[in-house]
């Protein structure tokens, strides 16, 4: 008892310092999950959340059941692969470069100017888009195409273009913040390990390959597990923004987030919506799980848990 008592008074400080951030964690994060038997209700505004009724998995089926499911799903998956892959190895190749800068004055502008996109709202970034890509006014058709004597392309009725656009725009948008990252990895490796690499005679790319890399591995995986668990997830500005939110252009460009909200907005449907929400929720902690799983029996030292 005695020992307890100690222990409560020489930690109590401790506690009462953590109280706050528990408390924000608990009302923000943890009493919310309470609402998710919304997607298992036909809600009604005017019954509330408890009291309208159940519908059991009614909800789930308008996203399974409908013609576009399989179409939304593969976007969305498909993409946020590209994505993932993209700014994995553009992020690590110019955190690289960024440690062979000697200059710390160039160094914060470099910084500056690959972070500076990722500060950037949505909005922003779709009216820069547009920019180029307007069929009356955009660089790409009155700037380059037009004087090569081609013909101008009406970029948001092509579906076929975006593909390759998107992955584009939003590798120019999000590898600054992944460089940096990545950068303050490279930046803690102690200098003596090149130092002694040098000493015999191992070239830039070999203390590239042997040093770096290793060292960077953990902190990859790390971001890659974190991103996997948002791969039933779309950056829903990216593609309703600088979309235009253009019909001819769905086939391509429409994902789970972007169809559940046009969903909402034509049928006001809270249910299905929160449904969709459990979904990729369930789904992507599930694929965690496996990948971490994977990583650990492959590496288990480099495991998340």
């Amino acid at each position: 008892m005695k020992k307890t008592l100690l222990y409560i008074r020489q930690t109590y400080p401790l506690y009462l310092m953590m109280l706050p951030g528990a408390l924000y964690l608990l009302i923000n994060n943890y009493f919310p999950i309470s609402g998710l038997v919304v997607a298992f209700k036909d809600y009604d505004y005017g019954k509330g959340i408890w009291g309208s009724d159940w519908s059991g998995l009614k909800n789930f089926e308008f996203l399974f059941k409908n013609s576009t499911a399989w179409v939304i799903t593969r976007n969305t998956i498909l993409y946020n692969l590209l994505f993932i892959a993209l700014n994995t190895v553009i992020g690590v190749c110019i955190a690289i470069l960024l440690n062979e800068v000697r200059k710390k004055t160039a160094l914060k502008v470099y910084q500056t100017v690959i972070l500076l996109p990722y500060l950037f709202s949505m909005i922003i970034i779709s009216y820069v888009v547009f920019a180029f890509l307007s069929t009356d006014t955009g660089l790409l058709n009155k700037g380059i195409l037009q004087p090569l004597g081609m013909a101008s392309v009406s970029w948001y009725n092509e579906a076929k273009y975006w593909p390759i656009i998107l992955p584009i725009v939003n590798t120019w948008k999000a590898f600054g913040f992944q460089s940096i990252i990545f950068f303050a990895t490279v930046v803690a490796i102690d200098s003596s390990y090149f130092e002694a690499a040098e000493l015999d005679g191992a070239s830039k790319l070999q203390q590239i390959w042997y040093i770096t890399l290793p060292f960077l591995k953990p902190v990859v995986i790390m971001m890659t597990l974190l991103a996997v668990g948002k791969i039933f997830y779309s950056d829903f500005g990216l593609f309703y923004q600088v979309t235009q939110n253009s019909g001819a252009i769905f086939s391509t460009t429409n994902t789970i987030d972007t169809y559940v909200y046009r969903a909402l907005t034509q049928m006001g449907d809270v249910g299905m919506a929160s449904a969709v929400g459990v979904y990729q929720s369930v789904v992507g902690f599930i694929l965690v799980l496996v990948v971490n799983l994977v990583v650990k029996k492959m590496s288990p030292e480099d495991a998340m848990f």
